[in-house]
């Protein structure tokens, strides 16, 4: 590459045109105003000649990627999940990998407690009803949910997500809180938070209200099936705000179908945005499309960082949130 030359990069996905006007003023840019999805073969046809990529987890980088692009230098995940990227490939390459953690944490955390509360309370159900036209009085009975408040919250995955919702179950409504975590969080945070560390078996036995945080990997696939569904209360409530997969959907439906549990919150879905179609039916779910962090403020600083990450990457600064610190850097 002509070293006077600007380094060329790729954004992949529709992002605000102010990030991308600030990457013009660095790089040579190829962006996506229209948004579509690429298939792979296009992704990876646009990438040619590109020492950098603003990616989503639209896009897969795998080695076979990588092998095909040996001039790409850094991938810039605008999420804090990096399930579509395979970071070993990146590190043995020398391409910095890099995502968005901490701007999103507690819009998350909002998010993930607001489903939570909306699904014990069956207000998606509620509010289909009187759409229908279908309340004509009030009943002692009609949609009674669950109390949120001093119920015993169950968090699986106590990273910085995990422990924003904590703060706000116990602090907020007064939850018992229990948890479960590969490592137990140190004792003045357990302390802090009332926090009590259960193994996995009685997580599912003690929650009133279970909510995954956990990150996606081919440990924690289906880490919520038939046998974990069948382990909670039938009264019990599931919100999933960390990634598709986690929850078997198939397994999910049918213990929502059968009443083995009372419902479930599903902000994340396997093989999404296609989802399995039997949740659809389902009055007792409450389904978002993976909109956790949508809101304006968040997502622009999602951008922001992603951008800052690749900006570093690709003129000898340091990226401030890199997946691997170690990664050898390649001229």
């Amino acid at each position: 590459m002509n070293k006077t030359a600007r380094p060329a990069v790729l954004v992949a996905r529709a992002v605000f045109p102010e990030v991308i006007e600030r990457l013009r003023g660095v790089f040579e840019v190829e962006a996506n105003p229209d948004d579509r999805v690429w298939s792979r073969a296009e992704f990876s046809t646009r990438l040619a000649g590109k020492q950098g990529a603003l990616i989503t987890g639209s896009e897969r980088i795998d080695a076979e990627l990588l092998d095909a692009h040996p001039q790409l230098r850094a991938v810039c995940n605008m999420a804090v999940g990096y399930n579509n990227i395979d970071v070993p490939a990146c590190s043995a390459r020398g391409v910095v990998a890099t995502n968005t953690p901490d701007v999103l944490t507690e819009t998350t955390a909002d998010f993930g407690f607001a489903l939570m509360m909306a699904t014990a309370r069956r207000m998606a159900e509620s509010e289909r009803f009187l759409r229908r036209g279908e309340w004509t009085k009030w009943s002692y009975d009609m949609f009674t949910g669950s109390d949120i408040h001093g119920a015993t919250l169950g968090v699986l995955g106590m990273g910085r997500i995990g422990q924003a919702i904590a703060r706000r179950g116990v602090h907020g409504f007064g939850m018992k809180l229990v948890y479960h975590n590969r490592s137990r969080l140190a004792p003045e945070i357990e302390a802090a938070l009332g926090a009590r560390w259960v193994g996995k078996a009685e997580l599912l036995e003690a929650s009133d209200h279970l909510v995954l945080v956990l990150p996606y990997s081919a440990e924690s696939h289906h880490a919520i099936g038939a046998a974990e569904l069948a382990a909670m209360k039938p009264s019990a409530t599931l919100t999933n705000i960390a990634r598709g997969g986690i929850v078997d959907d198939a397994a999910l439906a049918q213990a929502l179908r059968e009443h083995r549990i009372a419902a479930a919150g599903l902000d994340v879905f396997e093989g999404e945005p296609a989802l399995n179609p039997a949740l659809l039916d389902l009055p007792n779910v409450v389904l978002t499309p993976h909109i956790a962090s949508a809101t304006v403020a968040t997502r622009r600083a999602m951008a922001d960082l992603a951008a800052d990450n690749l900006v570093a990457a690709l003129t000898g600064g340091t990226p401030p949130t890199p997946i691997d610190p170690g990664v050898p850097r390649r001229a």
